[in-house]
C-alpha cells in the first residue's frame, strides 16, 4: 500500500502553487487533509523550512529552501525520515528542472503542472522501493532531524474561515471548477458531421417550404416547424457532445425523443428509410453524449 499519497509545490512568499501531483482521491479525510495542506501553504512564511502536521489518519509534511516549499500528504504509518527524504529529492528534481527566475515570474497557479510527470516517478520509487535500498539517503535526513527536528502542528491547528485563513485571504483556493471531458473519439465525429448534416437537410427543407406555405399552402406551417424544430434539435445535440453542462442527461432524452416525433410527424413528406436515418444518427448522438463524461479530475487543475 502506498504511504506517500499526494506532493505540492508551492512560492512562499506568496503561496501561489507551482505544482502538484494530480491524483485522484475520494476518501473525504484526504480530502480534507488536502484542504488543510493548501491552507497551511498560504502562511508558511511563518513556519520555519521543515514542519509536520498530523490528523485524522494522515501527516502533512513541508520542507522550505529559499521561496520555494515543497509538501506532502502521507498515511500516519509512513515515517518521518522517509516523507523528509521524499520531499528532499523533489527539491533537487525541481530546482534542476527550472531555474529562479521562471519560477519568479509565475503569476499564474499551477504554471509548472508538468512536473507532475517527475512527482510520480519519484513518489513511486519512495512507495516501492525497501527502505535498505535507500539507506544513505535515509540515515543522511535522520542526522538532519536529530539537530534540526520539523515543528510538530496539528491539522485542526490551520483554520479555513470563509475564504481567509489566519488573516490571509485565500487566493488560489477558491477558483471555479473547471470541467475537462473525455477526448473526442472517432465515433463521436462521426455522430458530429452526421447531426450537422441532418441539422442542414432539415434546415434547407424547412426554409424552402416555408416560403412556399407562407405564399400558398398556409396549412404547412406545421411541417414547417417540425423541420426547424429537428434542425434545433440536431445543433443543440452536437452542443451538449462538446460542452458540458447541467442535467446534459435529461437534455439528451429531450432531444432524441423530439427529433423522433417531428420525424413521425413528416411520415407524409419523407420516406421510411429517410426517418429511420435521422432517427438512427440521432441514437448515436445521444449515446455518445451519455457515453462522453467527465475527467476525473478535481478543481484547482485536478489538485
Amino acid at each position: 500500500m502506498s504511504m506517500i499519497l499526494f506532493a505540492y509545490v508551492v512560492r512562499v512568499r506568496d503561496g501561489l502553487p507551482l505544482s502538484a501531483s494530480t491524483d485522484f482521491h475520494l476518501n473525504q479525510d484526504f480530502l480534507e487533509c488536502r484542504k488543510r495542506l493548501k491552507a497551511l501553504s498560504l502562511i508558511l512564511a511563518q513556519y520555519p523550512n521543515r514542519g509536520t502536521a498530523t490528523g485524522r489518519g494522515f501527516s502533512i509534511h513541508f520542507h522550505s529552501s529559499g521561496d520555494i516549499a515543497y509538501m506532502g500528504i502521507c498515511t500516519s504509518s509512513c515515517p518521518t525520515v522517509m516523507a523528509f527524504c521524499f520531499l528532499e529529492e523533489l527539491q533537487w528534481k525541481f530546482s534542476a528542472s527550472y531555474d529562479s527566475t521562471s519560477i519568479s515570474l509565475a503569476t499564474r497557479p499551477y504554471a509548472f503542472l508538468e512536473f507532475d510527470n517527475i512527482i510520480q516517478k519519484v513518489k513511486y520509487h519512495f512507495n516501492y522501493t525497501s527502505c535498505s535500498q535507500m539507506k544513505n539517503s535515509l540515515e543522511k535526513i535522520q542526522e538532519e532531524l536529530k539537530f534540526h527536528p520539523p515543528v510538530l502542528l496539528k491539522l485542526e491547528d490551520i483554520e479555513l474561515m470563509n475564504g481567509m485563513i489566519n488573516g490571509y485571504t485565500e487566493v488560489h483556493m477558491g477558483s471555479a471548477p473547471i470541467y475537462r471531458m473525455q477526448p473526442v473519439t472517432p465515433l463521436g465525429i462521426l455522430s458530429l458531421v452526421l447531426s450537422i448534416m441532418c441539422g442542414a437537410l432539415n434546415l434547407i427543407r424547412g426554409v424552402h417550404l416555408a416560403e412556399y406555405s407562407f405564399q400558398e399552402d398556409h396549412e404547412g406551417i406545421g411541417n414547417v416547424i417540425a423541420f426547424l424544430l429537428s434542425f434545433l434539435a440536431c445543433i443543440f445535440q452536437c452542443y451538449l457532445y462538446l460542452f458540458h453542462g447541467s442535467s446534459r442527461k435529461m437534455k439528451a432524452f429531450v432531444l432524441f425523443f423530439s427529433i423522433c416525433l417531428c420525424n413521425i410527424y413528416l411520415c407524409g413528406l419523407r420516406n421510411i428509410w429517410q426517418i429511420l436515418f435521422h432517427i438512427g444518427v440521432a441514437s448515436l448522438s445521444s449515446y455518445q453524449i451519455l457515453t462522453r463524461q467527465l475527467m476525473e479530475t478535481q478543481p484547482d487543475f485536478g489538485v
